[in-house]
């Protein structure tokens, strides 16, 4: 969770040749940024560039948690995440909703020289921007994308990003990294197209109640390869992990996302993490002599974890 402390008002706002300098301005004129470039434009514009500094790192055998705080001016975030980019992004985004409760900057203000969207035809519509838009509208977190996977010949290459939004998901598949994200993006607007702008509303209600796979549903599901877990030693040598985990995911209708670390371990070997769409969500730790080991060693613990938990009663 994000934490933030507004220890001042936020500074003076610039005027442009255009008029009033508008965070929201910016973020309509250019969607798709993320919460560290907004910051650092809005920094750049009022002379204010954000510092950020790391105030924890604790890399624990399965879930690593990044602190990092940025300073803007007079105003001091903090941010969590089980990467240091992801910590950073939290903390812009802490600093982003205290400027946006600033009066003297609008987020709901549109840019006068784009076009009302609500006038374009449905193919010229940015999916990605008006997710992010709609995000910023209702108070939620920005939407995240994250490249799970990459296949197909190099002729017909074919990507699957997953877009994250609060605690729900979407997966959108495209033959560029660009269309995947904007599919995924498209089918969360598909679920509040009969939401009315002016209301504020419950992502949970928006999107449902469904909470995919949950312990419950494994500890009793009647599927082969979860009951296959249970009943595996999970210690036979050459073992395909990465593909007996995306098998269960598959029966089990959850996704798989694995994220590698920059930094080495403290033995020198790679890192990285498994993230399951799971509720809750479910991140295992692995590392390795090569990214390749890593992943397969992250799969292997989270294995391990969802046959301790299918095998509860």
């Amino acid at each position: 969770m994000s934490q933030s402390r507004h220890r001042a008002e936020a500074p003076p706002l610039e005027r442009e040749d255009s008029g009033t300098f508008s965070l929201g301005k910016m973020i309509t004129a250019k969607p798709g940024k993320t919460p560290i470039q907004v910051l650092h434009e809005y920094g750049m514009k009022t002379k204010n560039i954000p510092v950020y500094e790391c105030e924890r790192s604790d890399v624990q055998i399965h879930v690593p948690t990044f602190t990092f705080r940025v300073t803007v001016g007079d105003i001091t975030c903090t941010g969590e995440g089980t990467s240091k980019k992801l910590a950073k992004h939290r903390a812009a985004e802490a600093a982003i909703n205290i400027l946006k409760a600033n009066a003297s900057i609008c987020f709901a203000v549109p840019d006068p020289l784009m076009p009302d969207p609500s006038k374009q035809p449905k193919n010229q519509l940015n999916p990605i921007g008006s997710l992010q838009e709609l995000a910023i509208h209702h108070g939620w977190r920005l939407p995240e994308y994250t490249l799970s996977q990459e296949g197909g010949p190099a002729h017909k290459r074919e990507y699957t990003t997953i877009c994250r939004l609060e605690s729900f998901m979407e997966t959108g598949k495209g033959a560029s990294k660009k269309q995947a994200k904007r599919n995924a993006a498209e089918k969360f607007l598909a679920k509040f197209s009969n939401i009315s702008p002016e209301n504020h509303i419950s992502l949970t209600n928006v999107v449902g109640h469904s909470l995919g796979c949950t312990w419950h549903s494994l500890r009793n599901s009647p599927g082969e390869k979860i009951n296959l877990l249970k009943r595996s030693l999970l210690s036979i040598p050459n073992t395909d992990y990465i593909q007996l985990l995306s098998e269960i995911a598959k029966e089990q209708g959850f996704n798989i996302t694995y994220l590698d670390i920059e930094e080495l371990s403290a033995n020198g070997q790679y890192q990285c993490l498994a993230e399951l769409s799971t509720s809750p969500i479910t991140v295992c730790h692995g590392s390795g002599i090569s990214c390749g080991n890593a992943q397969s060693d992250a799969a292997h613990n989270a294995l391990q974890y969802l046959k301790l938990i299918a095998e509860r009663k």
